[in-house]
């Protein structure tokens, strides 16, 4: 059984190993570091490093109030709205996609928006708007399992000592479960960095207006520029490993920030 079960690690290891480093082969090392620092490259980047912080941060803001009201406290309604908030995870990126896109671009909701100057429909913006409604309900998972596991009876403790209700969960609660909102926090960063099926359909795939980096690798696979495809590929594959490092030593106590 043990030989059995190690074959099985070493073989599916071996297997992702050997992919990824074809990828990572596909280009000469000339031809990889131009494509790196190409123009279309280099945009993909920055809109990806900044649409992906200004998601993450919405998601933690929501993701927090959220979690905690959903652990702790007794309402009408509270299974449905669980249900829902919980929803995007089981719908596939693209589907989430289209009813972001009808919503906001067939709705009076989003054409109030649109005559505010906040259109979201193949914009920059919606590039945050579908990252927030994909991430934030894995984080609110993340979060509330962290905060069941956090003992009221502290809270309790904090409050007999003249806290109040925001200041023994600011003190008390919050602290406790900065370890899974760090992590949890990392990964909602990393995966808005890859999000692809909801981006492409609400905020669509203009190259140097809405290029994330997943776009920029769908572009150029799909136009037969295989160097700027696997430029774009390998620093989506850096952002997923320096993650899974972080991650690694959150999980073992150390503090990363």
């Amino acid at each position: 059984m043990r030989r059995l079960f190690l074959f099985i690690t070493c073989l599916f290891a071996l297997f992702i190993g050997a992919a990824l480093l074809g990828l990572l082969a596909a280009t000469p090392p000339a031809a990889l570091v131009a494509s790196l620092a190409s123009p279309e490259i280099r945009f993909a980047v920055l809109l990806s490093l900044a649409t992906s912080l200004v998601s993450t941060a919405i998601c933690i803001a929501l993701a927090v109030p959220i979690a905690y009201a959903l652990d702790r406290y007794r309402f009408a309604g509270k299974r449905a709205a669980t249900l829902v908030l919980t929803l995007p995870l089981a719908l596939p990126p693209l589907v989430a996609g289209i009813a972001l896109l009808l919503f906001f671009g067939t709705t009076p909701w989003g054409k109030a928006l649109e005559q505010a100057g906040l259109a979201v429909v193949f914009t920059p913006l919606g590039i945050v708007v579908a990252e927030v409604f994909v991430n934030l309900p894995y984080l609110i998972r993340i979060l509330r399992s962290a905060f069941s596991g956090v003992n009221p009876r502290f809270e309790n403790v904090a409050k007999t000592l003249g806290c109040t209700d925001a200041g023994a969960f600011l003190q008390v609660t919050l602290p406790l479960a900065r370890p899974a909102l760090v992590a949890g926090g990392i990964i909602t960063w990393s995966k808005a960095m890859g999000e692809f099926g909801a981006v492409l359909m609400l905020a669509g795939a203009t190259p140097m207006r809405t290029e994330t980096l997943p776009i920029a690798l769908f572009l150029n696979i799909s136009t037969g520029d295989l160097n700027l495809a696997v430029a774009a590929a390998t620093i989506l594959i850096l952002i997923s490993l320096a993650t899974l490092c972080a991650v690694d030593l959150v999980d073992r106590g150390v503090n990363v920030f």
